[in-house]
């Protein structure tokens, strides 16, 4: 019994010996306008995200109803009836840091990312994403974009406004993790 206590407690000291960098104000924005017609753009401003720093492991949490739109009635919509956020509550990434090696991040690298994205209860794997990568002091930031399709989660624009909402969704996100 005296050995299983031990083992558990070494594995967990180390699990949390990891440098483990943490934010729960990530942004996330997504646009997917079309021009002559209203703005199409939302943002989440309470992403959670969390990059082990051993590894360049790196995982995203994204509450869907925390999208806001400049237009309440789209934000409703957007929730109801496209992200259906009452069943799909979340949207997540998982992934790692392509090539990462923490020591040797200065102020503006530009590695890649690559992983899988779950949204509206589908996934798609993301390869080879950009992303800059700055270390400010203690601040670890990372910010990227990319593209998706609604298509890709299974998200059905009906006829009427498939003229005012693009196909191509450009999203863009920015995260500054701090050590925990």
């Amino acid at each position: 019994m005296k050995y299983l206590l031990y083992c558990i407690s070494f594995i967990s000291l180390n699990v949390f010996a990891q440098d483990k960098y943490l934010t729960k104000t990530g942004t996330v924005a997504f646009e997917a306008s079309v021009p002559s017609f209203e703005e199409v753009k939302a943002t989440n401003h309470s992403v959670t995200a969390i990059l082990n720093a051993e590894n360049g492991e790196f995982a995203a949490l994204v509450l869907v109803k925390g999208f806001r739109f400049k237009n309440a009635l789209m934000e409703e919509h957007f929730n109801e009836n496209y992200a259906e956020s009452d069943t799909y509550p979340k949207a997540t990434f998982k992934g790692r840091i392509d090539a990462f090696n923490f020591p040797d991040i200065k102020q503006n690298t530009a590695p890649t990312i690559s992983g899988e994205i779950s949204f509206h209860g589908k996934s798609k794997t993301l390869k080879k994403v950009p992303i800059v990568i700055s270390k400010v002091n203690d601040i670890l930031e990372i910010s990227g974009a990319f593209k998706a399709y609604a298509s890709d989660f299974d998200i059905e624009i009906p006829k009427i406004v498939s003229n005012k909402i693009a196909e191509t969704i450009d999203v863009v996100f920015n995260f500054k993790l701090t050590k925990k």
